[in-house]
Formats: structure tokens, sequence, C-alpha cells
């Protein structure tokens, strides 16, 4: 676990420093086309390239969390136990931090191998001095394509290939990440989906058959839910339920 974390900050200082570099660049090509900087209101013109170099890293800084949650399974893992809360009937037990805790140790676990992979192909390079940064993004981008197409559905990358009005590739590995990337969302959120809703019907016979019997008798003043919530937690326990939801969903991606 300690070694996934330091990989993933060694990824985010990678990419900070990319942005970084290329700000530089940019902001030290500027003078020589035109004589003059981009200026900044309220800033000195020798602080103008410091200035947007900690604008550009704060940015990236912002969306970096979310994007490498976008590229992980943590989306389909939070999905199905969403769904498995709301079919339990248990409200907010467990709790939202409970759950995306328990997501994110189990996205860790999951993509270790792929961390491994880009520590091996592009951290420990730059670490040796042998690639700049911008290499190292680069040759960062193929372990986590590969497993993002692994796990995204044709259907779904044929049509963002039509969206964008991109030439069909030969191979699935010829495609961008900007089309990889949102096919590979929906398709794990298609995944989620499927997978709580399996979780769901369940709960559900459960729910009808206790909403039948309390009518049938006559207690109509006693809500089904009070009857069919023990119930429910009861059989969930007895089958170790969450062995079972875990067991399966980790299995799903091996």
């Amino acid at each position: 676990m300690r070694r996934a974390i330091s990989i993933a900050l060694r990824v985010a200082w990678c990419v900070a420093i990319t942005a970084a570099s290329s700000s530089a660049a940019v902001s030290a090509s500027a003078p020589k086309a035109g004589g003059a900087g981009v200026q900044i209101p309220g800033l000195p013109a020798g602080n103008n390239s410091q200035a947007i170099t900690i604008v550009v890293v704060l940015t990236i800084l912002t969306v970096l969390p979310a994007l490498l949650l976008s590229m992980s399974p943590f989306v389909r893992l939070l999905v199905v136990f969403h769904f498995l809360r709301q079919a339990l009937g248990t409200q907010s037990t467990p709790t939202n931090q409970t759950l995306i805790g328990l997501s994110l140790f189990l996205t860790f676990f999951i993509m270790q191998p792929v961390a491994g992979r880009i520590y091996d192909t592009a951290i420990v390079p730059l670490e040796n001095g042998s690639v700049s940064a911008v290499e190292a993004v680069e040759l960062s981008t193929p372990p986590m394509r590969d497993f993002m197409l692994k796990y995204a559905r044709e259907k779904d990358l044929a049509l963002f290939v039509e969206l964008s009005n991109s030439p069909r590739p030969r191979r699935p590995e010829d495609l961008p990440m900007r089309i990889i990337l949102p096919a590979y969302m929906i398709s794990e959120l298609k995944a989620g989906f499927q997978i709580g809703m399996v979780l769901f019907l369940p709960f559900l016979v459960i729910d009808l058959v206790v909403a039948s019997v309390t009518t049938s008798v006559g207690m109509l003043q006693l809500p089904p839910v009070m009857i069919s919530t023990p119930l429910k937690i009861l059989l969930f326990v007895a089958v170790d339920g969450w062995n079972l939801v875990v067991g399966s969903l980790m299995k799903s991606f091996y």
C-alpha cells in the first residue's frame, strides 16, 4: 500500500513537472518571438513565468485526483456499493466515507500491477535522469491505456470514434486517450449498474414478500420496511455478503 501511494504521488509530481516545464518553455520562447512575455495584472514582469507555473501546477493538482479515479476501477466499485446499501435499506449505513474508503483501498489493490509497470517504465528512468519529465509521462501512458482498453466495450469506443470524426484505427492501441477515457468510464458505469441490479433483485423479492404478508394479515399501520430491513440484514450476514460481494468484484478485474 505504501508503494502504491508512493507511486501515485510520484506520477502526480511527474505530471506537475511536465506542466511546469511546458509553461517555462512557453514563457522563455515568448520574449524571443515578440519581445514581451505573457503579462499578469498586478505582478512584476520578472515573475510572470513563476506565476504561470504555479497556476498551472495548482490546476493540475486539483484535477489530477478526479482524473486518476476516472481511469481506475473506483467508479464501478462505488456504484456497486451504493446500490448494495440502497438494496439493504440501511439508509446511511455504511456511511459515504466508509464506502469511499473501501473503494479507494480496493482500487489501490487492483491497480498495483499497473502502478508497478508505470514505476518501472517511467519513474525509474526519470529518477536516473535518462529521460525527461515529458518523456516519462509518455512512457507512463501505455500501461494505463492497456488497462482501460481491457475493460472498455467496443461499442463505447466506436461511439466516441464516431463523435470525434476520427478515422477508424487499425487496432485499439492506436486510439488516443481522449477517446479511450470516456469510453472506459461509461463502460464501467454500465458494469456497475449491471452488478447493482443483480444485487438488488433478491432483496426486492424479500420486500415484495413482506409487503404481501403484512397486507394480507391486515398490518396496515406497520410499514413493511420495518420488518423487511432486519430480514435483509440477517440474510446478508448469514451468507457472508461482504465477502461474496467484494470477492466477486475483485474477480471481475482478473
